[in-house]
């Protein structure tokens, strides 16, 4: 990539953009900034500049931001957006990673991650805020523990685990089965220790 980068910044906060643009004008690889206040006019500014990188926020009036990904990327799929969000929960940064974003970053981090995440996205890189990394780190590493202790149940107490994981008592589990309720109750504390 050869001269300034281009943004597109997304939110619907004036004093929110207005500083998140005075902070990205003061780095030299930053060159022109452009401001949408909602999802809709956000894609047409990027039709017409071709921003190297969309910086948006999630939470939105009108399409919203999922909405808006998803149209951006439809229109380019080498589209480069950061979310640059206040959510910090694992669901919506692992949403909005598997619709295509190449970035993730709270408000609340520190002004130079921004500019380190604009940057490493424009040359082609992805960036997750350190600590969201880690917790979807962690997330991923918990999802395959219980993905093999699922695998490891037999084909009767998977059939119970679903049962009992739907809310059924271990009678209903049993009557629903065809087996004794007994059964039910040896093969639940057989799952549970897993």
């Amino acid at each position: 990539m050869s001269g300034k980068i281009s943004v597109l910044l997304v939110d619907d906060h004036a004093v929110v953009r207005t500083g998140f643009k005075t902070y990205l004008e003061l780095s030299e690889k930053i060159g022109a900034v452009f401001e949408s206040d909602r999802c809709e006019s956000a894609c047409r500014l990027y039709e017409l500049h071709q921003p190297d990188v969309v910086v948006m926020d999630l939470s939105m009036p009108g399409i919203g931001g999922f909405e808006t990904i998803r149209r951006l990327l439809i229109r380019d799929p080498h589209c480069k957006i950061l979310v640059f969000s206040i959510h910090d929960e694992l669901i919506y940064v692992a949403r909005a990673i598997k619709a295509g974003v190449k970035g993730y970053l709270v408000k609340n981090s520190d002004p130079e991650l921004l500019i380190t995440a604009v940057t490493g996205i424009a040359a082609g890189g992805t960036f997750v805020a350190p600590a969201l990394a880690q917790k979807l780190a962690m997330s991923a590493t918990d999802e395959v523990l219980q993905e093999q202790r699922i695998k490891q149940l037999t084909p009767r107490e998977f059939d119970i685990f679903c049962l009992l994981a739907k809310g059924k008592s271990t009678r209903e589990v049993a009557d629903q089965l065809f087996v004794s309720h007994k059964t039910v109750c040896n093969n639940s504390t057989t799952i549970k220790d897993r």
